[in-house]
């Protein structure tokens, strides 16, 4: 399985997530386009989709990436209407806390 490469990881642990308070069931944090480089934001959507594999969440199907222990996603726009990257860790996960009995 790929891991993200140097430039990317550097992003991932440089930037400054923030954590999704709105949905405290689902534990997650993300990224906001417009608050972060630009080119490596793009990059990343793009490392995602090419590179992640295919989720079911409740009815919707969205492109998880994992990568030292967290699971990246966005909700699945076209790049150039994707404004947020989220991720969370692995053990957060909808597969699971489906196979743990803890989905909320």
């Amino acid at each position: 399985m790929p891991h993200l490469t140097e430039n990317l990881k550097n992003f991932v642990r440089n930037e400054s997530w923030t954590y999704a308070k709105t949905m405290p069931e689902w534990p997650h944090e993300y990224i906001v386009r417009r608050k972060v480089n630009e080119f490596l934001f793009i990059e990343l959507v793009g490392y995602i989709r090419e590179n992640g594999y295919q989720v079911a969440f409740y009815d919707k199907s969205l492109t998880y990436f994992c990568d030292d222990g967290f699971l990246y996603w966005t909700m699945g726009n076209p790049i150039e209407e994707t404004t947020i990257i989220n991720r969370c860790l692995e053990e957060n996960s909808y597969e699971e806390r489906l196979k743990k009995g803890t989905l909320p």
